[in-house]
C-alpha cells in the first residue's frame, strides 16, 4: 500500500510538473507572437506606396476635370494611378467593369478594387441610392476621399452631424468606430492603410450571415486574393 500511495504521487506530481511546462511553452510562443507583431505594427510604414495628400490632390482633380460625371472621375484616377505607379513597384487593377457588391455594418453599396495587398488597400465605393450603417473598428487608417454627394457620420456624445461633400476626405483612424450615411447617393475613393486581412472578417460578416450571396462574397474573395497575391509577387507587402 505505500509502494501505491507512492507511485500515485509520483504521477501527480508528473503530471503537475507536464502540466507547467505545457503552460509555460504556450506563454512563451504567445510572448514571441506578441514582440513580432508588435514590431511588424511598428515598421508596416515601410510598405505604404501611396500618399493620403497625394490621392485627396487626385480626387479633387478627378472632380474638376469630370464634374457631375462619375465615370470620368475613375478614367481620371486611373490614368493618373498608371501613370505615377510603375508595375514593379506596385500592382494596378485597371478593368473599371470588375464591381462587386460590399454588404458591411449593415449598409449596402457597390466597391471596384483598384488595389489591395497586405498593408494597404484603394478602391471606389458607393452607390446612387444612399445607404447608412456602422464603420467598424479596424486595424487600419481609413481616408474615404468624396467624389459624388454627401457623407455625414457621428460618433457617441456628438449631437451635430458630421458632413463631408466632394473634395474633402473623411479620415477614420483605426480603433475608432462612428455610424455613417451616404445620403442620397455618394461615391468615394476609399484608401486604407494598416493591417488589411484583419479587415476583411467586418466585410464578410454580413454576407455570412444575413444575405447570404455567394456569387458576391466569392468574387470579393477571388478579386482579393489575386490582387494580394499579384502584389506579393512583386514584392509589395
Amino acid at each position: 500500500m505505500t509502494v501505491s500511495k507512492t507511485s500515485n504521487k509520483t504521477v501527480t506530481k508528473n503530471s503537475e510538473g507536464n502540466w507547467l511546462v505545457t503552460w509555460l511553452r504556450r506563454l512563451s510562443i504567445l510572448g514571441m507572437l506578441i514582440a513580432t507583431f508588435s514590431w511588424l505594427d511598428a515598421i508596416k510604414d515601410r510598405w505604404y506606396v501611396f500618399d493620403p495628400v497625394f490621392l485627396n490632390q487626385l480626387a479633387n482633380t478627378a472632380i474638376a476635370a469630370s464634374p457631375n460625371n462619375t465615370a470620368g472621375m475613375i478614367s481620371h484616377i486611373l490614368t493618373n494611378l498608371t501613370q505615377t505607379y510603375p508595375t514593379s513597384v506596385v500592382r494596378i487593377n485597371t478593368d473599371s467593369d470588375e464591381w462587386v457588391f460590399n454588404n458591411a455594418g449593415g449598409a449596402m453599396g457597390a466597391m471596384y478594387v483598384i488595389h489591395a495587398s497586405i498593408t494597404e488597400y484603394l478602391i471606389i465605393f458607393g452607390t446612387p441610392l444612399g445607404t447608412e450603417g456602422h464603420t467598424g473598428i479596424h486595424t487600419a487608417d481609413d481616408y474615404f476621399n468624396i467624389l459624388v454627394g454627401e457623407q455625414w457620420a457621428f460618433k457617441p456624445g456628438q449631437l451635430e452631424m458630421e458632413k463631408y461633400t466632394p473634395g474633402m476626405v473623411h479620415l477614420m483612424p483605426r480603433g475608432v468606430a462612428k455610424q455613417y450615411k451616404m445620403h442620397e447617393g455618394c461615391w468615394a475613393m476609399e484608401y486604407a492603410r494598416g493591417w488589411i486581412p484583419l479587415m476583411l472578417p467586418f466585410g464578410f460578416a454580413d454576407t455570412l450571415t444575413s444575405t447570404l450571396d455567394v456569387p458576391t462574397l466569392y468574387n470579393t474573395v477571388r478579386i482579393s486574393g489575386r490582387e494580394m497575391l499579384g502584389n506579393l509577387m512583386i514584392g509589395k507587402i
